[in-house]
């Protein structure tokens, strides 16, 4: 049994009295959001187009689910390049995180591929922007396990039920995220939980000290489902298990919820109800590498989903400057970038997050 704080209880109640109820399902208005979900959240059901592909590519782990991506089609080859509009230029100010969701895109688009009998070659082309060309040819179809995983992939952002996970499901993990250039560390001795969790929480409470970063997350949060259909973008709020509310409402909510206090408790209940986490390190500090760390995570989270294991990113300590260097020694690795962190463990569904239509990602 997992035990929560007793101040995250009292933050939770002040969200349901300003919410109601919080069962899946049951927040207001959100219909016509589990039907949009449902349109965009489907195996591809005939011939594996590139415009399908493209749908499948889209359902990719990303920062913020502000979604940096556009696609090019020429006749059998999909390139994705960076939509630098939808940079999130405080929390990620080198475009790290914008190249992991690149990669993160990608694999979701070559796994497809391969399973519906496209033989996928992938490069990735260094330049200004740095991109990724998917060469499609005619091929065996392979197993479909991780594909069959893409549409049901989430960050669910809950607390877990505290259970372990197997030394064999471990084993499947490690072995999904495999990735040349990249090297993976899984944690799930207490000890150890509780020490990334200090790194958490000063990462986090710098971020919440910072008004500029707080203003960004702010811009990417959704209150109301009307709003999270009509940007197809963003952080809706049932997503992370709170309630769906007025646009103006929940403003008001935020400003009076969205406390360093509350946050760090948040966080802790988290890691202690997480069975591990895990840290992905690219080789080189370049976008190249934090393509394949997408990569290599994507299949990671795949892999989860298909095991019925939950995943959620706890990166603070990765993307405070201040932090981070500590946090390397900490892992062993003083000289190289933690790239991911990433907790996992079991837990129900939240609702799923939606992503901008096609057409507006093809370029």
């Amino acid at each position: 049994m997992v035990t929560i704080s007793r101040r995250t209880a009292i933050a939770s109640g002040l969200t349901v009295a300003a919410g109601g109820a919080l069962g899946y399902g049951l927040w207001p208005g959100l219909d016509a959001y589990e039907q949009e979900v449902e349109r965009q959240r489907k195996l591809i059901a005939s011939e594996p187009t590139l415009v399908e592909l493209v749908r499948m590519a889209s359902l990719a782990a990303n920062g913020h689910n502000s979604q940096p991506w556009m696609f090019h089609l020429d006749a059998q080859t999909v390139s994705i390049r960076p939509d630098v509009s939808r940079r999130t230029q405080v929390v990620d100010p080198d475009d790290h995180h914008l190249y992991v969701s690149l990669g993160c895109a990608a694999e979701n688009l070559v796994i497809a591929a391969a399973a519906l009998g496209r033989r996928p070659d992938l490069a990735i082309r260094p330049g200004a922007e740095t991109s990724i060309d998917i060469a499609l040819a005619p091929g065996p179809s392979t197993g479909d396990t991780l594909y069959r995983a893409i549409p049901h992939r989430q960050s669910t952002r809950s607390v877990f039920d505290g259970r372990p996970v197997s030394s064999e499901d471990i084993k499947l993990l490690e072995a999904a995220a495999k990735e040349e250039g990249v090297t993976l560390l899984v944690f799930t001795e207490p000890s150890d939980l509780n020490d990334i969790l200090e790194f958490v929480v000063d990462g986090n409470s710098a971020q919440m000290d910072d008004p500029a970063f707080v203003a960004e997350l702010r811009h990417w949060i959704r209150f109301s489902s009307s709003t999270a259909i009509e940007t197809g973008d963003g952080l809706f709020s049932a997503c992370a298990g709170n309630p769906v509310l007025p646009e103006w409402a929940g403003g008001m909510l935020f400003e009076a919820l969205f406390t360093k206090e509350t946050e760090n408790e948040k966080y802790r209940d988290h890691i202690r109800s997480s069975a591990g986490v895990a840290v992905f390190f690219g080789a080189k500090e370049d976008p190249e590498h934090w393509i394949k760390v997408g990569r290599s995570f994507e299949r990671f989270a795949l892999q989860a989903t298909a095991l019925g294991i939950r995943t959620a990113h706890l990166n603070q300590p990765i993307e405070v400057l201040s932090v981070r260097p500590g946090f390397a020694r900490w892992l062993g690795m003083p000289d190289a970038r933690p790239d991911l962190v990433v907790r996992f463990g079991r837990a129900p569904a939240l609702p799923m997050s939606l992503r901008r239509s096609v057409d507006a990602i093809i370029m």
